[in-house]
Formats: structure tokens, C-alpha cells, sequence
């Protein structure tokens, strides 16, 4: 198959443990741009949070794209047009808010997003201070969440140690169901997002506005976030260290991000 089009999430997929793209899978993705290839970066990070890694990948020049908030909002990094946004309904803002403070003793914590910074709800924890640390973004602690709401967001996150992360998810899809999509990037973020949207049904947006087919596109990922555009893909690729759901539904399990998986899949699939 012809691919044409490379879909990477960022941590654990694209970037190692040092959350630093590889020289050799830098070159290698530059290449296949100025062979005509588009690359997305996919990613559950606010559109600021992957923009360092988009202009070290130079995808202003050749017209890739950024997927950001977990299919929210697309970004044609050349022209700097939003071609796809969509936002959580307005009104779920104050009941999100009063079932996470319900948890506030158990050290959850509301994070949304400006252009610029992190706004905490609660209390920042030590995984709202790695979304920090992951999108190179400030935290900004506020007492009065709801206030600080001037528009509609792209999504919320809830930040917490797992089990009871586990807990307030259960508790939000019985009350919420079909009115948003809830589910885990990585055990202890909880992403709030608006009704349908992942990562697969915006590439698939992506697709359509470009002229191209799922059959031409190749997805990698490793986390449950991942799960629905690695089904989607012509080629749906797992890391070795994605998670187990992850691995079972792709069609090939390339390298770690260690040891430049993405590398490996552009050298077998699309040279």
C-alpha cells in the first residue's frame, strides 16, 4: 500500500522517555514530508503544548497538521487555519466541577486550558504538575474554576491517583452517557471531551477535507487514546510498550519509543 499520511501520538509513542524525538526519527519524518507525505501529531496536549515538537518537525513547511485535545481541534500548521474545532457544552462545566470537588480529600484536581496555561480548579496534584512538565505550559491555581471559563473549551482534565480516578469516571459516564466522551489517556488523566470525539473521528475529518482514504494512512500509538485511530488506519501500529488493549487491536507492534519504533515503521511502510 501506498501510504501517504503518518498519525503519531507524542508521549510513548513519538517521543523516548526523555520526551525528545530521536535525530535519526527526526530526519527520517522530514524526508518522507519533502517526499510529499503529510504527518499528524495526535495528541490528548492543548495545541500550544505540541507546537515546540510541530516546528522541530517542520510541519509549517510541508503542510502537516496538528491533532490536538484528542481530536478537539485540528491545526494546519502551514496556513495556521483551525480546520476542525469542536467544545464541551457549557452547561457541563458546573456539575464536572462539583463531582470532582467531591473528591477534593482524595487529591483530584480540574484542569482545563488557556492558550498559555494550565487553570487548576482544585488543588494541583503531581500529575496535573506533569501535564505541566509534558506541554511546557504554567499552572495557574484558581479559586473560583467556573469564572475562569471565559469560552467554551476543547475539553477538561481530571488528574488523580488511578483507583480513584476509576471511581469519579464511573460516576460521570452514569450521569453524563452519550452528552460527552469520557475516557482515560493514561490511568491517572481522565479526559472530558465533547460527544464523538477522539482521534479517530477527526483524522477521519482530516481525511476527508484532504482528498485521502484511512486506507492511506498509517496511525502509531500506545495508549487506550489511541485505540480508536489505530482501529481506524489502513495500518494500525501498537509501540512494544503500549499498553495491552493496544497491542491487541493493531495490525503490527513495531520497536519501543526507545529504541525508535516510529523510525521502524517508516523504514518498513513507507520508503
Amino acid at each position: 500500500m501506498n501510504y501517504q499520511i503518518l498519525a503519531l501520538d507524542l508521549d510513548g509513542t513519538l517521543t523516548n522517555s526523555s520526551k525528545e524525538i530521536s535525530e535519526p526519527t527526526l530526519k527520517a519524518l522530514i524526508e518522507i514530508q519533502e517526499q510529499g507525505k503529510k504527518v499528524v501529531l495526535a495528541s490528548g496536549r492543548p495545541t500550544n503544548g505540541v507546537a515546540p515538537l510541530a516546528e522541530q518537525l517542520r510541519l509549517g513547511d510541508y503542510g502537516s497538521y496538528i491533532l490536538s485535545f484528542n481530536g478537539g481541534r485540528i491545526t494546519n500548521c502551514q496556513t495556521k487555519e483551525i480546520i476542525y474545532n469542536k467544545t464541551l457544552p457549557m452547561d457541563c462545566a458546573k456539575p464536572i466541577y462539583d463531582m470532582v470537588l467531591e473528591y477534593k480529600d482524595q487529591g483530584l484536581d480540574l484542569v482545563t486550558y488557556t492558550p498559555d496555561a494550565l487553570i487548576s480548579g482544585i488543588c494541583p496534584n503531581k500529575y496535573t504538575e506533569l501535564e505541566s512538565r509534558i506541554n511546557h505550559m504554567p499552572i495557574i491555581r484558581v479559586d473560583d474554576f467556573l469564572s475562569h471559563i471565559k469560552e467554551a473549551p476543547n475539553k477538561f482534565l481530571i488528574t488523580g491517583d488511578s483507583a480513584v480516578i476509576s471511581k469519579i469516571q464511573k460516576k460521570i459516564i452514569a450521569r453524563f452517557r452519550s452528552y460527552l466522551s469520557v475516557y482515560c489517556s493514561d490511568p491517572f488523566f481522565l479526559e472530558i471531551m465533547p460527544s464523538g470525539i477522539d482521534k479517530a473521528h477527526s483524522l477521519l475529518r482530516l481525511l476527508t477535507s484532504s482528498g485521502l482514504t484511512a486506507d492511506e494512512m498509517i496511525c502509531c500509538g500506545d495508549g487506550y487514546n489511541d485505540i480508536t485511530m489505530i482501529e481506524t488506519a489502513g495500518l494500525g501500529v501498537a509501540m512494544a510498550n503500549a499498553q495491552p488493549a493496544v497491542l491487541e487491536k493493531a495490525d503490527f507492534v513495531t520497536k519501543s519509543n526507545d529504541e525508535d519504533g516510529v523510525l521502524h515503521v517508516i523504514n518498513q511502510f513507507m520508503r
